[in-house]
């Protein structure tokens, strides 16, 4: 395996998630999901809510929570918003470790985005709070800016093609299964981020799995060549 000092072969763009991956955003958000469901009339746990919904875009959860409740929920997204902005406010850091594999990254040379099932407001928001939005801005990317959010490739397909970058070259640092399957059906190495919320085994698709994000330059620079993934 090279050092991580030395810069890998064969990368062109590292592809960031944002919620989980660089701003410790989903036990939160989770937390906040689990309770307003239940005050809507669907109960899910917490660990209901991981298995159904992070990684998915907002869209889909709206039109997941209204076939499951049979009735419009306007009142679902402003809800939320206003949950989610005080509680990150209040709580929300940067992932332990991250600043530290981003200075790595950014030493190598390697290009880095962020592609996320976020909109692009929340995204400022988290971004800016945590202290990371001046690494990314002007290389961040949204799924509200695609036809499908994950699972499809759609994203991380529009984020190699707006940095340039073939997609053989790119590899994406995700923490859910769902991110995992975009990024293999975009023909793209990965390397999945385990939490206490989403186990290893559950993001075995992923080309590496680590689980501290200090060791992703580690991770980056033992990968197999492009094509050799399994």
């Amino acid at each position: 395996m090279q050092g991580a000092t030395e810069r890998p072969d064969g990368i062109e763009l590292v592809i960031f998630d944002c919620d989980g991956v660089l701003v410790d955003s989903e036990q939160l958000t989770v937390r906040i999901e689990s309770r307003l469901l239940g005050e809507l009339g669907w109960p899910l746990t917490e660990a209901e809510v991981v298995e159904r919904f992070v990684g998915r875009s907002n869209s889909y959860m709206l039109s997941e929570i209204e076939r499951e409740l049979g009735r419009p929920v306007p009142e679902w997204t402003p809800m939320y918003r206003a949950e989610q902005r005080r509680s990150f406010d209040e709580e929300l850091t940067a992932v332990e470790g991250v600043e530290e594999a981003l200075a790595q990254v950014e030493a190598w040379g390697v290009a880095t985005c962020v592609a996320s099932s976020g909109t692009h407001e929340k995204m400022e928001h988290t971004l800016a709070i945590t202290g990371l939005w001046d690494r990314f801005d002007g290389r961040i990317y949204s799924a509200t800016q695609v036809a499908e959010g994950k699972p499809a490739p759609d994203l991380f397909l529009f984020a190699a093609e707006q940095m340039g970058a073939d997609p053989a070259g790119c590899v994406v640092v995700e923490d859910s299964p769902f991110g995992i399957a975009a990024a293999v059906a975009a023909g793209m190495r990965s390397v999945a981020y385990a939490t206490p919320l989403i186990a290893a085994d559950k993001l075995a698709a992923a080309t590496a799995v680590i689980t501290d994000l200090a060791a992703l330059p580690q991770a980056l620079a033992g990968l197999p060549p492009a094509g050799g993934a399994g």
